[in-house]
């Protein structure tokens, strides 16, 4: 008989680990005389399996994605791809789900390839990684890349016979897709001025790099219920959104004669999933910087055994939060700890230094003297390969050689001599770039859009670009007004955070034709302006937005109390009614 196929050796394992499972699960030896040993030692001790059978004991059935993790390891797909690559076919069924554990996403039917979402923690790479990144998109991708959200970066329309080709390129430049998709611990997050920023409290990035690497080693820490998130605040310029996470570490001062010595430390919060409408909630806890490893493991485990296994829409840590209450969610933390955590009131730490919300565009001083970061503009997040190369050149020869992404879909290039800010102004310009710029485009975020997922329904990035470009050519905006676009209720352009959020949906115009559109939301923010958007009109068309979102500025601009009054504060105090008043009576002067 010839050797079994990979396909066939990966439904084997499926089937005896399946089968273990409800073995486990009924208390039965269904399979300990075909594998010829005691029934209990063939119990599984996957902490994974142990929670899938809880649910399956329950009388629960679990989520197909749930059996598919069950049934083959997401990391011993190799030969399986291998066999992908040589046939130029793409995984069908919950394969497609098991290539995410590889950064790998197949968007059929928006495109008929993968893409590819990166690992870089705390969104910092160097030149030559950047260059190295330039040379895969033209030669697997399109000749672009796109910084998400996550200060990271996505490679799309990549073919299924290059998909081994890439990943092995990826590792041979220093850097990974391991995990960026799919249930686990997605790209760790923080403070893109690390280091270099003259108010920050912290350098978070030495803790970004120790949790990314202890994340990708400790395999049991990966299939969790839904992914994760997780982020580091050092107190910089430009925020990480640190709330907006499952985990938040936030950089607080203690002064002397408290309870603690004094220092900075940690606080920490839980629950964040604004996509759910909620911020993560401060836990009244503090920690030492140092500890972090060991608090963000606790808390994993806990979220692995008690995460929902049975419906994907309830299975992420705000829920389980929810269920427990966040008293008894930590003290199980303590327990998987051995250790109480240090509770201490946030009222006894030092104010913290508010962030600059255009920190992450133009030139800003560093704390090393003489030197600026440069927040260089990259429209709703996209690079062609070229300037990717041209802004490696102008990192080695204008900075340190070091480039950092931001979630504000940018990058910035630090260490520049702030005497060279004109010449390194005219070096970015000739690569059709700019650090300073009046546009409203600096505080525009987009998500892929419907030309890249399959779960959109609008196109969100061109509509994005048209409503800055109509803006910018009829309306000075001196003020910073956030506007996100996200295509569909997963929210990964964040619109309930935006100052103005649109959620792309289809708007009918006939009785048998829809087009793209979108729900828009006002009011949104982050940090100390938490707070959620509100519905403000509800499928609006996406020819119609451009003139709506001009018209909500100027209302804003002609209403708002003094120049310094955000747009946050400006619709926290003036109610959708009276922001319709003022848009019709507009209306009807310009008429």
């Amino acid at each position: 008989m010839s050797d079994f196929s990979s396909e066939q050796k990966h439904y084997l394992e499926g089937f005896v680990r399946g089968n273990n499972l409800a073995r486990e699960a009924l208390g039965t030896p269904v399979l300990h005389k075909i594998l010829g040993g005691n029934p209990a030692a063939a119990v599984s001790t996957d902490p994974h399996d142990q929670a899938r059978s809880r649910f399956v004991a329950e009388g629960k059935k679990l989520v197909p994605e749930e059996e598919a993790k069950a049934a083959k390891d997401p990391f011993a797909l190799w030969d399986l791809m291998a066999e992908w690559a040589e046939s130029k076919t793409f995984p069908k069924g919950t394969d497609i789900f098991l290539m995410k554990y590889h950064g790998l996403f197949y968007v059929a039917p928006a495109q008929n390839a993968f893409m590819a979402r990166l690992r870089i923690p705390g969104g910092q790479l160097t030149s030559h990684q950047l260059r190295g990144l330039a040379a895969m998109a033209d030669r697997w991708a399109d000749g672009s890349s796109h910084v998400t959200t996550r200060a990271n970066f996505q490679l799309r329309n990549i073919q299924p016979e290059n998909t081994l080709q890439f990943l092995m390129d990826l590792s041979e430049l220093g850097l990974t897709s391991r995990g960026s998709g799919a249930d686990n611990v997605r790209n760790v997050t923080g403070s893109p001025t690390s280091g270099v920023d003259p108010q920050e409290l912290i350098d978070t990035q030495p803790y970004c790099r120790d949790l990314h690497h202890f994340i990708l080693n400790h395999n049991e820490l990966y299939g969790l219920p839904r992914k994760f998130n997780i982020a580091f605040d050092g107190g910089g310029k430009v925020a990480s959104v640190d709330d907006t996470n499952d985990i938040g570490y936030y950089a607080v001062r203690v002064s002397e004669g408290k309870t603690v010595p004094a220092g900075v430390y940690f606080r920490l919060r839980l629950g964040g999933i604004t996509g759910h409408q909620d911020f993560a909630k401060d836990e009244g806890v503090i920690l030492e910087p140092s500890q972090h490893l060991k608090v963000s493991e606790a808390i994993l485990r806990v979220f692995l055994e008690r995460g929902d296994r049975t419906d994907r829409k309830r299975a992420r840590m705000k829920y389980v939060l929810d269920a427990m209450g966040h008293e008894a969610f930590l003290t199980e933390v303590e327990t998987k700890l051995g250790a109480p955590l240090l509770r201490f009131p946030l009222s006894e730490c030092e104010p913290r230094p508010e962030p600059d919300k255009w920190g992450h565009i133009g030139f800003h001083r560093q704390k090393n003297e003489g030197k600026v970061w440069a927040g260089v503009l990259t429209p709703v997040g996209k690079l062609t390969s070229d300037q990717m190369r041209g802004l490696a050149k102008l990192a080695d020869e204008w900075g340190s050689g070091q480039i950092r992404l931001t979630v504000w879909q940018n990058l910035l290039i630090p260490d520049v001599d702030e005497a060279k800010i004109t010449a390194f102004e005219a070096a970015l310009a000739a690569y059709g770039l700019t650090a300073r710029t009046a546009s409203l485009k600096k505080n525009l975020i987009a998500c892929t859009g419907n030309t890249g997922c399959k779960y959109a329904n609008s196109d969100t990035k061109r509509h994005a670009l048209a409503i800055a470009d109509h803006v910018d050519a009829r309306l000075a905006v001196d003020a910073p007004v956030n506007i996100h676009l996200t295509g569909c209720p997963h929210s990964c352009a964040q619109h309930y955070i935006g100052d103005i959020g649109l959620l792309g949906t289809k708007v009918s115009v006939s009785e048998d034709d829809e087009v793209e559109g979108y729900h828009v939301f006002l009011g949104g923010g982050y940090g100390s302006e938490q707070c959620i958007a509100r519905p403000f009109r509800q499928g609006v068309k996406a020819g119609d937005c451009p003139d709506l979102v001009e018209g909500l500025l100027k209302v804003y601009l002609q209403g708002r109390q003094s120049p310094e009054e955000s747009f946050h504060h400006f619709t926290g105090r003036v109610s959708n009614e009276e922001i319709e008043s003022a848009l019709a009576g507009s209306s009807e002067a310009a008429s």
